[in-house]
Parts: C-alpha cells; sequence; structure tokens
C-alpha cells in the first residue's frame, strides 16, 4: 500500500474472489436500489442460493424496517469472516481499471482508496473530498451496525472528480490491452458487463498521481471556475454512495483515537470516474408517494399559493415531454396518480433547481403526515406503474446536467437530497472488489 496524501489517496491492497467462484453469482447490485420492488431482490437471492456472493455481505434496504434487517445485519459480518477463513480471496495490490457497458453505453472508473481524513460531509463543508448531496443522518445507523467491526468492505460508492481534458483515467483507458485482466464477465439480470484491470506500473501510477496532482492546484482549480484562490479545492465528489462514504467517515472518527492513524479504516474503497465521461449520465432520481392521507392538490397550491398551477396532460409522454423541454424561470415537474398525469409549475422558486423546489414541499407535508412514506426511484416506468396505483402518486423530475456539478457543489454547497443518479437502477455499481479494514 501507497500513500499520497496531498492528494488524498492510497493505492490498496483490493481482494478480488479467486478463480472458480462464478463472478456472476458473486457481483449483485448496489444495496439502495430497487427499495420497491422486493420481486428483484427475490430473483437475486434465487440466482444466487448458497453460493459465494456480495449479497451474503450485504443488506438491501429493500429490507430495512423488516424481520430480515435483524437477521442480516447478524450474517454479513459472519460471512466476511467465512470468506475469509475459508480463503475465497486473491490480493492485488495497484488501481484497477474499471469497464462498465450497459444501456449501450461504456464508462471507465479507477479502484482506489480514499483518505477519510481529508472528507467532511458536513454542510458546508470546504474538505478535498466532499458530498454532493445532503447526508441523511437517520440512514446512517443500519449501515454503522453492518460496518462497525466487520472486517472488509465492499464499495458501490463512485466518487467524481472534474476533468475535462481527460487527463486522469483516459491514458490508461487508451493503454488497457497492455494491462493485466481481472476479470471479464455479463452482470446478472441483464445489467450490462463489467471488466477490471490491474494498473500495478509504477510510472502508470505516477502519470495518474501526476493528473490528480494537477486537478488539486490551487491557481489550477481557482482558474477553472473562476474562483478566488482562497477557495479551497474541490477534488473529489461523491456521486454514488454518498451514506456509505458517510458510514465509514462516522466510524473511523469514533475509532481513530484508540486504533491510531495508520489503521486501515482510515481509508475507504472506491471507484473514481470522470464527470465528462461519455458513457457517464446524470438521470434524475424521482420521487413516489404511498397511502396519501389528504387532497394533493389541495396541499400543493396550500404550499406554494398563487405561484402554483397544475395542467392535466392527455398521456404519460405529453407529460415526460413537457417536463424535459421546458425552459424559463418556472420550475417545472410530473406528477402521476391513478387519474392520470399533469404538469406542475411553480413560479418564483426559492431553489435553484425543481428538486428542491418540490422536495422542499415533500419535506413538510410528510412531517403533517400527508402521506405514510416516500420512495426515491430510477426510471420513467417504475415512476408511473408505482405512481398510478390507487392511493400513490409519482413525481417526475428533469434531469440535472453534470457540466453543472462541481461548481455548483463548490459556489452553493450539497444539492438538495437525491438530486441525480448516474444512470438508471440497472446501471448502477456492483459489488466487486472487497478490502480488509481491520
Amino acid at each position: 500500500m501507497r500513500n499520497y496524501p496531498q492528494i488524498g489517496i492510497q493505492i490498496p491492497d483490493i481482494l478480488l474472489p479467486k478463480a472458480g467462484i462464478d463472478l456472476q453469482k458473486w457481483a449483485v447490485i448496489a444495496c439502495d436500489q430497487f427499495t420497491s420492488e422486493p420481486e428483484y431482490w427475490q430473483q437475486v437471492a434465487e440466482l444466487v442460493g448458497d453460493s459465494p456472493s456480495t449479497l451474503h455481505m450485504i443488506l438491501p434496504e429493500v429490507y430495512l424496517g423488516t424481520e430480515e434487517e435483524t437477521r442480516r445485519i447478524h450474517s454479513t459480518q459472519q460471512t466476511m469472516q467465512q470468506y475469509l477463513s475459508e480463503n475465497l480471496f486473491e490480493i492485488q495490490e495497484g488501481f484497477i481499471l474499471v469497464e462498465r457497458t450497459a444501456g449501450g453505453k461504456t464508462r471507465h472508473g479507477l479502484m482506489l482508496a480514499l483518505d477519510l481524513e481529508q472528507y467532511d460531509f458536513n454542510k458546508g463543508s470546504q474538505s478535498l473530498i466532499r458530498a454532493t448531496e445532503g447526508t441523511i443522518l437517520e440512514r446512517l445507523p443500519p449501515r454503522i451496525r453492518i460496518r462497525q467491526g466487520a472486517p472488509l468492505e465492499l464499495p458501490h460508492i463512485i466518487v467524481l472528480i472534474d476533468d475535462p481534458q481527460g487527463i486522469v483515467i483516459e491514458p490508461l483507458v487508451e493503454k488497457k490491452h497492455q494491462l493485466k485482466k481481472l476479470y471479464d464477465f455479463e452482470l446478472m439480470l441483464g445489467s450490462g458487463h463489467l471488466t477490471g484491470y490491474l494498473v500495478n506500473d509504477l510510472a502508470l501510477e505516477k502519470q495518474v498521481v501526476l493528473g490528480f496532482e494537477q486537478l488539486a492546484n490551487p491557481q489550477h482549480f481557482a482558474g477553472k471556475y473562476n474562483l478566488s484562490s482562497a477557495q479551497n479545492v474541490l477534488l473529489f465528489a461523491v456521486g454514488d454512495g454518498n451514506h456509505s462514504l458517510a458510514t465509514a467517515k462516522s466510524i473511523w472518527e469514533q475509532i481513530k483515537a484508540q486504533v491510531g492513524m495508520e489503521h486501515p479504516a482510515r481509508y475507504a474503497l472506491v471507484e473514481i470516474e470522470n464527470v465528462h465521461d461519455r458513457g457517464l449520465e446524470f438521470e434524475p432520481i424521482h420521487r413516489v408517494l404511498f397511502n396519501i392521507k389528504s387532497d394533493l392538490q389541495a396541499a400543493l397550491k396550500a404550499h406554494f399559493g398563487d405561484r402554483y398551477r397544475f395542467v392535466r396532460c392527455n398521456s404519460v409522454a405529453e407529460m415526460s415531454e413537457k417536463v424535459e423541454q421546458a425552459a424559463g424561470s418556472e420550475h417545472v415537474f410530473g406528477i402521476i396518480t391513478s387519474q392520470g398525469a399533469g404538469i406542475a409549475y411553480v413560479s418564483h422558486p426559492a431553489t435553484n433547481l425543481p428538486v428542491g423546489t418540490l422536495q422542499s414541499f415533500l419535506d413538510e407535508w410528510l412531517k403533517r403526515g400527508g402521506a405514510e412514506k416516500i420512495d426515491y426511484v430510477h426510471g420513467e416506468k417504475t415512476t408511473v406503474r408505482l405512481g398510478s396505483q390507487p392511493g400513490n402518486a409519482g413525481f417526475y423530475l428533469p434531469a440535472m446536467p453534470k457540466s453543472d456539478l462541481f461548481k455548483t457543489v463548490v459556489l452553493d454547497g450539497a444539492l438538495p437530497r437525491k438530486t441525480f443518479s448516474m444512470g438508471e437502477a440497472k446501471e448502477k455499481r456492483f459489488y466487486m472488489e472487497c478490502r480488509k479494514i481491520v
């Protein structure tokens, strides 16, 4: 393991399953996906069975609040210990160049470990590594119970860099055919293909580090965003898995006085991706309310007053098209219920993005008991299917341009929670690599 503290990274020892293990059963999608679709996770369980799998080392969030949550919190660490004692892993020291093809798009990432001493998920953070959205502290306890004392970490965290010239990851992609291929297989349930290449050449490592150092240069950073030189550099912005990284940070803060600053839990394994990667698309995260208790339209009108109007559409297709093409100062989002679809317009919005305008209403209404619960879902089809069920409502939001992300976080701080998703649900990161944290 080698550390580069000036840019907050470590070249870690990464654990991969040994030859002979069925990788299609080993790798499963991030735990926070398909949270309103238990049938997906049932399919995963049936496919995996008793085979070695990351499924047995995670808590899919579809099970939060159920008896399965308690069982899995106890079983995850037992499985980790079992896999270690059975010697199921082989160690790879170096970066891993990851190639993911899904939905007709191919994107690339780089596996490494980030220094949690240089990460702060709190609002107003000026750290080298920052959250892109508000952290919901209530979501941390189940994750903390799983990670606390666990011998392994399995990351679904994707962290972004703003590298328009492609000086960090892209040169490795050009040389991938010279690299050792570590894995190459089809992911389960139509989620595409995953390939990994080992980057353990010191010359290539130095090239990557120099690229990071250039992006982290204060003058370069200030010039890119037209900032004063007093602004602290933002090198790494958490794209997916914000709460998982916040969990790792929380545990590190709890234990570091006892274990010392060289402990492996100081670092967290992540995948770095370039926000400008052509295969990376920002998708909106839609909302669904379940078991609505009172009149939704009346509540929206009461919250926004004369600034709110609602126009019915003839079809879902008309609704989604109008939301995507909306321009001007009004904030626009779609609403789907059992009565059909329509467009909500809010003039003189108090926030920068439609998601912030909508979320301000949803938070307040839910506190007053307007609906039983909310879920954050990916994809138009799922939003429409769930929202159109009697008693529910779906909210369809436009996508945020990915080129706006870093400057928005630098200037305005963290975005409203669940503002964007990097791809749709099936395109999310799969658990593949592990790392020892004890």
